[in-house]
């Protein structure tokens, strides 16, 4: 919340006194509640405080250097009102509403901004939203009570397991990232038995297992099934360690390899393997096997846990694209067609002779098309997933094929795909910057052509996606955003991002997993 403060302070009076000052009263009222945040009243009095702060700060005049409008600080303004909402209930969510409106009609007063266009829209935005900001904390304060009785035994044991889980995860030194434990696995594996080639192999559910991920010199095609010819469905179902001389490296291996093969075991159930490979024959004699099995041992939960947190998140995020795509299409999408059909009425009712102002609706009338067809574009990006029966390839050639037809692209699609399956989180990471890069061309690039090359081979992935539109430039400030996404998503799945230059003109977006990046680009 200070945070907040600070930064848009800093924007709009480019001084550091009157932001100071600011932030000193500001955290001058958030200190009832956070002194006694067990007692109703100096949380009450907090908030009040903070909504009469934010009001004097935000009718403050801007000044001369300025970037924002200082009546942006009344955004926090949401923050309180859910809260009293959330807490207190109706009736003091309503003292809280005309407190603000008293506070930013007198402060805006003293400070001469009444008549300041900026302010008074910004004044009755920001107090419309957190009056809604409010009502949805009473409606989350109202069905909690109501469903207390039927769903609280339920709900209060999943708060409590998932509190004291970011908890941990916030203390963890490693975090609850799956691949990074697994990685450290793989890491005090090697310093307890040779290893020329590992990886550690999760279940995905569906008869196959998944590589998490692989120390090798180079890219290995581990096996994935569950075939008896190998010693994984013998581990998988005995929960015992298996050594073994035949690779499991798909491509097989022209030389002598000894193989060892450890359950990772939580409770009763088997959760994933961990292959250990070696060109050196008899690399693992029995007395090797049982420190290796105490080592996969001690670090079994502790990825479990981490992917069972994994999978939460994804279901959480997957939840919440599909409720932010059903608001979007109930609300402001419904409510621009109907401008749109207000747009066509009064174009209908014109007078003849007015010229100017049909030409004028009928821009503004084709400006409503175009931002109709965005928000379609990024409704249907938010229900697009990866399906599991389908595959990444498959996803992101529906997303790509939709795309180019709604903005006349011409696609090109090299798609290859070995039957095994990437991690759940990590095609979805890849899916997303996938999108990103062809969004970005369609909607920066001016291209008229566009190539999607996507191979995956766990844990081997690259995906490409060109145009032959403008290119870079030096000046895309709507690029750079998405590119920053992009990076952080690759980082996320501890992936490599490239974006350059694509010869003769446009720019390829390249991303790889498992492997360092090809030279060359697209043509």
């Amino acid at each position: 919340m200070l945070v907040l403060v600070v930064v848009l302070s800093l924007a709009s009076t480019k001084s550091i006194a009157p932001t100071l000052l600011w932030c000193a009263l500001f955290a001058l009222a958030a200190a009832p509640g956070l002194v006694a945040p067990e007692r109703p009243w100096p949380a009450r009095i907090g908030w009040l405080a903070e909504v009469i702060v934010v009001s004097m700060a935000a009718a403050t005049p801007p000044g001369e250097d300025a970037a924002v409008h200082p009546a942006l600080l009344l955004s926090y303004l949401a923050a309180p009102a859910f809260a009293v909402g959330a807490v207190a209930g109706g009736l003091e969510l309503a003292g809280l509403m005309v407190v603000a409106v008293v506070a930013l009609v007198i402060s805006g007063a003293l400070q001469d901004q009444l008549g300041d266009l900026t302010f008074g829209l910004s004044a009755l935005e920001w107090t419309v939203v957190a009056t809604l900001a409010g009502l949805l904390g009473l409606a989350v304060h109202r069905l909690v009570r109501s469903r207390a009785d039927a769903v609280e035994p339920e709900f209060v044991q999943a708060a409590r397991l998932l509190t004291q889980l970011r908890t941990i995860a916030r203390q963890l030194p490693g975090g609850l990232d799956p691949g990074s434990l697994a990685d450290r696995l793989l890491e005090e594996l090697g310093q307890v038995a040779p290893t020329d080639r590992s990886a550690v192999l999760t279940g995905s559910g569906g008869g196959r297992l998944e590589v998490l991920t692989q120390r090798a010199p180079g890219r290995v095609a581990w096996e994935t099934s569950f075939d008896a010819d190998t010693p994984l469905a013998d581990t998988w179902a005995s929960q015992q360690p298996q050594i073994s001389s035949r690779s499991l490296d798909r491509a097989g291996s022209s030389g002598p390899v000894s193989v060892l093969v450890l359950p990772m075991i939580t409770g009763v159930r088997t959760v994933g393997l961990v292959v250990l490979e070696s060109d050196r024959v008899g690399a693992y004699p029995p007395a090797v096997v049982p420190e290796a099995v105490e080592v996969v041992g001690n670090a079994a939960l502790r990825l479990e846990t981490a992917l069972l947190f994994d999978e939460v998140r994804g279901l959480a995020t997957t939840e919440e694209r599909q409720r932010l795509a059903r608001e979007i299409h109930d609300g402001v999408a419904q409510e621009l067609v109907m401008v749109g059909y207000g747009i066509d009425n009064a174009i209908a009712d014109l007078p003849s002779g007015s010229e100017a102002a049909e030409s004028t609706l009928r821009l503004l009338r084709t400006e409503v098309t175009r931002v109709i067809t965005e928000l379609r574009l990024s409704l249907f990006e938010l229900r697009s997933d990866v399906d599991r029966h389908g595959g990444l390839g498959s996803a992101i050639a529906d997303y790509a094929r939709t795309i180019g037809s709604s903005a006349g692209l011409r696609v090109h699609l090299s798609l290859d795909e070995s039957t095994a399956r990437l991690p759940a989180a990590v095609e979805s990471e890849l899916l997303r910057i996938a999108q990103e890069a062809v969004t970005n061309a369609r909607k920066h690039a001016g291209a008229a052509n566009l190539w999607v090359t996507c191979e995956v081979d766990p844990p081997y992935a690259q995906i490409e996606v060109s145009d032959d539109g403008k290119g870079l430039g030096k000046e895309r400030p709507d690029g750079r955003y998405g590119m920053t996404i992009m990076a952080e998503r690759a980082n996320r799945v501890r992936a490599e991002l490239e974006i350059v230059p694509r010869a003769p003109k446009g720019t390829t977006v390249r991303v790889v997993l498992g492997g360092k990046t090809r030279q060359g680009t697209a043509s």
